[in-house]
């Protein structure tokens, strides 16, 4: 996926009745669908269903069932609420009639109020580190195989630059933490807020899982795990702009019962935090 317009298209779905939507795929090297594009999609089908003066401020979804790349997905959207200040909203993706992920999204007229932040992180910025996919290019001769899956499973549309060396061979283990600098590499005109906020849960699902491997380096083999997003979370607080660079600052303050956790803090160039996001996923070893 090279540009903006095909991100667009994949996040835009058709509506097939008033409440009933179909996607298309994006096809990962992994052979099962992205949970970030589950979660855009979804996202997408609720605003399709809201005022337009109400702006997505949170959204909590659960993975039940693995989505196959064979099939369309359809996302049905049910109406909790529509309040004077609220909206909320359920949506549910469904592959052969079942459920295989469901969501409920909240919406929120624009409001004056309280405002406070934590600081960014004071991290090296992205015009000195090298993009991810030049990174990983001392793969290239031991571990074809592993550059190729590494360095196909992010659109090129993203542009990753982690400030944290990436070194999937590393055995020695590391802090559960990673900042990852990231935006849209294609530019055209500019695009809405709802459009900004799908492609940044979309984006979202990149690089928060992998951190709660890092203590763990030396402990496994990549050819021997199965990962695999159980529940997503996002919270939006303020209005997105990635065209600019974004950074992304995760940690991993738990894994046990082959489940790993991580949550992270989106904060703009200026130093606003623009989302927070936390998963948790299935970690598998054999």
């Amino acid at each position: 996926m090279q540009t903006l317009k095909a991100l667009l298209d994949l996040l835009n779905l058709k509506q097939i009745d008033t409440n009933r939507f179909e996607g298309t795929h994006y096809n990962t090297p992994w052979q099962r669908v992205f949970g970030g594009q589950v979660l855009g999609q979804a996202l997408n089908a609720a605003y399709q269903t809201v005022p337009e003066d109400r702006i997505a401020h949170s959204l909590h979804g659960y993975f039940i069932l693995q989505g196959r790349l064979d099939i369309p997905i359809f996302y049905q959207v049910e109406t909790l609420r529509d309040g004077k200040s609220f909206t909320t909203r359920r949506i549910t993706a469904l592959q052969d009639d079942k459920a295989i992920f469901v969501m409920a999204a909240s919406f929120q007229k624009r409001e004056q109020g309280l405002t406070h932040q934590i600081a960014m992180p004071n991290v090296l910025p992205p015009e000195v580190l090298l993009p991810d996919q030049k990174q990983l290019e001392f793969l290239k001769s031991e571990h074809p195989l592993l550059y190729t899956m590494l360095t196909a499973v992010r659109p090129e549309v993203l542009e990753f630059r982690s400030v944290e060396a990436i070194d999937p061979t590393a055995t020695s283990p590391s802090p559960p933490n990673r900042h990852v600098w990231f935006r849209i590499q294609d530019h055209q005109d500019p695009i809405t807020l709802p459009q900004q906020q799908q492609i940044l849960a979309f984006a979202s699902d990149y690089n928060l899982l992998v951190t709660a491997l890092r203590p763990h380096q030396g402990e496994f083999k990549q050819e021997r795990m199965f990962m695999a997003s159980l529940d997503h979370a996002m919270w939006f607080h303020r209005d997105i702009n990635l065209f600019d660079w974004a950074l992304y600052a995760i940690k991993s303050p738990s894994a046990s019962n082959a489940r790993g956790f991580a949550d992270g803090k989106i904060f703009n160039r200026n130093g606003q935090l623009i989302a927070s996001v936390a998963q948790e996923g299935l970690i598998r070893t054999y």
